[in-house]
């Protein structure tokens, strides 16, 4: 889930400075993680240790309060035993990609990810849109071709993925749905060239770009791996106990996927 990871790092310093080109610096010094990555930590512990997707969420929270949650989610964070708001918001698909990694088949996938969204995301909108990125994932380790991805991510989840990153752009604004952000990050993806080219195409959208380019780099990680060098500057902008979550799932999920 590094490619992930980078994503919303990369992306945290254009949030709310939308940078609507892809020549920008990879990684600004001011670059930072945000409640993206957190909150894949926590799903990540999760998968790797067993418990309750929310009880963890509520934990990393606590951990980090500060990383820019949304309001409706800290509210949500801070009462042990507040129950989901039927959010559609793009927080379940910008926490997903440790799900698409640690399974092998779609069934497992699509159940998961529903799991991890409903204690919060628990509208139609923000399920599925946690599904279609784990399934993303999920198709483009196994190898299918982005036409492939694009036809099952049309036909299965209703996404329209028609327009151009260039078409997207013109109108694009600050969304934070997951029917606003889901099918863009996707995009973004399909008319990359490589990993790099595609967190630069999720960042020149403008918008909520730190999310966008997390769904983005979660999905490009998969088709594309991340180079070395790339993986080696997120992980410097890590606090240990986040990095130390990262690693040990790729060593005890990626590599032993169930």
């Amino acid at each position: 889930m590094i490619g992930a990871i980078t994503g919303d790092i990369v992306g945290s310093v254009y949030e709310f400075d939308n940078h609507r080109d892809k020549r920008f610096p990879l990684f600004r010094e001011d670059a930072f993680f945000t409640d993206d990555t957190v909150l894949s930590v926590a799903l990540a512990e999760t998968l790797m240790h067993g418990g309750d997707y929310g009880e963890a969420m509520r934990r990393w929270y606590r951990r980090y309060p500060d990383a820019s949650y949304g309001g409706m989610f800290r509210q949500w964070a801070r009462t042990d035993d507040a129950g989901p708001y039927y959010s559609w918001g793009n927080g379940s698909a910008m926490r997903v990609s440790p799900i698409g990694y640690a399974f092998d088949d779609l069934e497992s996938v699509l159940d998961k990810a529903a799991a991890s969204a409903a204690p919060t995301h628990d509208h139609p909108e923000g399920i599925k849109g946690a599904q279609a990125v784990a399934a993303a994932i999920l198709w483009a380790r196994q190898g299918q071709d982005k036409d492939t991805i694009r036809r099952e991510c049309e036909t299965r989840f209703g996404y329209d993925l028609a327009p151009s990153l260039a078409d997207i752009r013109a109108d694009y604004d600050f969304d934070v749905s997951c029917q606003g952000t889901v099918p863009p990050a996707i995009t973004a993806f399909l008319e990359a060239e490589d990993f790099e080219d595609a967190i630069r195409n999720a960042i020149s959208l403008g918008g909520d770009s730190d999310t966008l380019a997390c769904i983005t780099g979660g999905i490009a990680e998969a088709f594309y791996g991340v180079p070395p060098e790339i993986e080696a500057e997120a992980f410097k902008r890590l606090d240990p106990p986040l990095a130390d979550v990262v690693a040990a799932f790729r060593q005890r999920v990626m590599t032993e996927a169930r």
